[in-house]
């Protein structure tokens, strides 16, 4: 195990000497490409002044911090940079537009942090360097209001798809906010973003998409990491970032099931970071905290946390719509996977995020999933296509059981303390979200083979 220090650099003219321990591996992040911002944001930037919108200086220094903790998450490898194979201990000294306002919030940035990714980061602020002390120009004052009234994180997923038709269909108009990622989830992204135009060709809302990626080799003698639990804070930051330039208090919506936010373990070897931890309430909580320290006129949200994903199906504002644009979401966690089994790539069909989804779509899923039938036969518990079946098949049990557990369960995960009125509310959409899938898993049958 080695501690890493990593240190955000705009260009070669930012000397500013940064002490670091003696057991601590020292790395540099370059912020610029020639005098342009580097790792997407420059993009981004420029693609928010396309829409006429310009983010506050604590919005950018939010995507700033974004690209240190996502290059930190993605390019040290867990096996060989912790004990245990997954806790990192990660130090991150940022240049932010006013250090003293963002080391006021440094203990809880470092609580989300640590809770989503499972490691132990400290983060540092300094001073941008002088010629960077502006990063944004002042948007020029328009003849019409800004025309984005939210905006709302667009995963491509089913759950963002209809957290946008819901939006859509009420009459509001968000900006829809993504980052690109690998060819599938793009692809996605893209259709369902088409689709949503044609249906709704009369709005004027749009999307911002950022590509943010490190080079292999970024931390000398490290292998990369390819879990990514860190890239929701990503995600956060961008749609935080857009909604400092709206002029006004804005909601980011981040849609997702209550069941999946929850992030219950179904049965001890999925403790921990080994889920993702994006919505769940700690987490956003976490987040809401750091908006109000550091003086943004905005909060995050889960307009969903007490639906389970068949619930959003089945009280999605345009159905027809839905229904014909369901086949271009995505939701399983690894697309790509099939290509090395020579399966089709897109949908397994048996990753947690798989099974909930054909349990939500269960009757009408037009989705190809790798595992087209799970009655077929016996799912051998010792590979990964019966692994999640079989886990999912000893948490309903255990609650259909011992409907009580629930009330207990939902506190494993992490603390539910800033919502002790939604405790009720928690337990049962969880048991719903169980008996939801339990539906699709009568007749199926696993075994270690």
């Amino acid at each position: 195990m080695r501690r890493h220090l990593l240190i955000g650099r705009f260009g070669p003219s930012d000397k500013k000497r940064i002490p670091k321990a003696t057991d601590e591996l020292a790395s540099e992040l370059d912020l610029l490409v020639g005098d342009r911002l580097a790792h997407g944001i420059g993009h981004a930037l420029d693609d928010l002044n396309a829409l006429n919108l310009a983010p506050t200086e604590i919005g950018v220094d939010l995507l700033v911090v974004a690209a240190h903790v996502h290059a930190a998450d993605t390019r040290l490898s867990r096996a060989s940079e912790s004990q245990d194979a997954w806790t990192r201990e990660i130090r991150l000294v940022v240049p932010v537009s006013d250090p003293q306002r963002w080391s006021t919030v440094s203990s809880v940035l470092s609580r989300a942090l640590n809770f989503l990714t499972g490691d132990r980061w400290t983060v540092g602020f300094r001073k941008r360097p002088k010629d960077f002390s502006t990063l944004v120009s002042p948007r020029p004052h328009p003849l019409l209001p800004v025309q984005f009234d939210n905006v709302s994180l667009f995963s491509g997923g089913l759950d963002s798809l209809i957290g946008a038709i819901d939006s859509l269909h009420a009459g509001k108009t968000p900006i829809l906010v993504s980052h690109a990622g690998e060819g599938l989830v793009s692809k996605s992204q893209e259709q369902c973003y088409d689709a949503l135009k044609a249906a709704y060709d009369t709005s004027g809302f749009d999307r911002l998409r950022v590509w943010m990626a490190f080079e292999h080799g970024l931390i000398d003698g490290v292998e990369s990491e390819d879990t990514t639990r860190g890239r929701s804070f990503l995600f956060f930051s961008l749609g935080v970032a857009t909604g400092t330039a709206l002029d006004m208090e804005f909601a980011l919506n981040v849609p997702e099931n209550g069941f999946i936010a929850l992030n219950v373990p179904l049965d001890p070897l999925r403790l921990g970071a080994l889920s993702t931890r994006t919505t769940h309430p700690f987490y956003m909580a976490r987040w809401n905290e750091l908006l109000r320290g550091l003086g943004v006129n905005g909060r995050v949200e889960n307009p969903y946390w007490d639906k389970t994903k068949g619930e959003m199906v089945e009280e999605c504002a345009d159905s027809n719509l839905l229904k014909d644009t369901v086949p271009h979401s995505l939701s399983c966690s690894s697309p790509s996977k099939g290509r090395w089994t020579k399966k089709p790539q897109g949908h397994c069909g048996y990753c947690l995020p798989c099974l909930i989804r054909r349990a939500a779509l269960l009757g009408d899923d037009p989705t190809i999933y790798g595992v087209p039938n799970l009655r077929s036969g016996t799912l051998d518990t010792t590979q990964a296509e019966g692994q999640q079946v079989r886990s999912f098949q000893v948490a309903i049990n255990r609650v259909a059981k011992r409907s009580d557990l629930a009330k207990i369960l939902i506190h494993k995960p992490g603390s539910l303390a800033d919502f002790p009125d939604r405790w009720d509310a928690y337990a049962d959409v969880y048991k719903r979200g169980l008996e939801e899938v339990g539906k699709l898993l009568v007749g199926v049958k696993t075994a270690p083979l």
